[in-house]
């Protein structure tokens, strides 16, 4: 069996797993709770191999404790050390017991046994964002917001600079990097830019905004990306171009999570955003007035999202929320 049959059976599973839907954007819970908040740094990105394998990073409040990275188990939360100072953590994704986390100063490191190595990557800008099909294909993408804009590609053995078009390059940032195979993989950039690589070759594909892309994400269905300057911008793409679907009013969007038949995006003041059954989108009750920066929807349907004033420097006002089950152990 090919990899994309193979992708869309696991993709029908899960379907399956998840649930019926409630007629309003999926089964994943509305009922938003702050498990932590005021912390020393933003938390700028959440992954979750389970509802019990839990990986929180973040910014460096530059108080000699270094960046945020945090682990919950299902009954308790557990502060990790990266062994890093004065580099902020912007992303985090895994598979399974191999987590990959990533920054600035070009920082991406590996965790698998509890042990932190740092790797070696062939640049030294900001990596804002990465995604991968599995531990040994991992994409990671970056720049120094506003130009320098960057894709890297990691074999098992190494990273490498894959060839983006000279005007992401020289004037563009790479912000974030989803796919649903090996051979499907979209990036949002700044200028309206979204990268498209198809297994052979990195192609762009333009938006009709002039705003930056934040993020993106996919299922089966579609690819969604989002951003915005001064009002919320979200385009899908369900095969035929991408398209707007977000009326104006809304405030600029920074995450987005897509699972199954859930979509999830979330920005500035703590707006979340779901998207129904008839494609609009529409807010969840609010949980906090800080600005959300990415968003996670775990395999049992818990939804995370993360987020403080992360335009700051250094970064401030940490927020972590969750919506599901309830979580045991406090945050540290």
């Amino acid at each position: 069996m090919g990899i994309k049959a193979l992708v869309a059976a696991a993709l029908l599973t899960s379907l399956a797993a998840c649930g019926g839907d409630d007629g309003s954007g999926g089964s994943v819970s509305k009922d938003w709770k702050v498990v932590a908040d005021n912390q020393p740094a933003s938390l700028l990105s959440v992954w979750a191999g389970s509802d019990s394998n839990v990986f929180v990073v973040g910014g460096d409040p530059r108080d000699g404790r270094g960046p945020g990275a945090y682990h919950y188990d299902g009954t308790a939360w557990t502060t990790l050390d990266p062994g890093l100072q004065g580099v902020d953590l912007w992303w985090v994704y895994g598979f399974g017991d191999i987590v990959y986390m990533s920054g600035s100063s070009g920082a991406i490191l590996k965790y698998e046994a509890g042990v932190f190595t740092p790797m070696q990557t062939p640049g030294n800008a900001i990596v804002f964002g990465m995604w991968g099909a599995n531990a040994t294909n991992v994409w990671a993408v970056g720049g120094n917001s506003g130009r320098d804009g960057f894709v890297w590609h990691y074999d098992g053995t190494a990273w490498t600079t894959m060839h983006i078009p000279d005007d992401v390059a020289s004037s563009g940032t790479v912000w974030k990097v989803g796919g649903r195979a090996a051979d499907d993989v979209w990036m949002s950039c700044a200028n309206g830019v979204t990268l498209h690589w198809d297994g052979s070759a990195i192609s762009e594909v333009t938006i009709d905004t002039e705003s930056s892309l934040f993020s993106v994400g996919g299922n089966a269905d579609r690819f969604i990306t989002v951003g915005g300057a001064f009002d919320g911008e979200i385009y899908e793409n369900n095969g035929t171009g991408w398209q707007s679907t977000l009326e104006h009013g809304q405030p600029p969007l920074s995450g987005v999570a897509v699972r199954d038949d859930v979509a999830l995006a979330v920005g500035a003041d703590g707006i979340v955003l779901r998207r129904g059954d008839d494609g609009k989108w529409t807010a969840d009750p609010h949980a906090t007035n800080q600005h959300l920066h990415g968003a996670f929807i775990d395999p049992t349907g818990g939804a995370w999202s993360v987020g403080g004033d992360f335009n700051s420097f250094p970064t401030k006002t940490g927020v972590l929320l969750h919506a599901g089950t309830e979580l045991e152990g406090a945050f540290p």
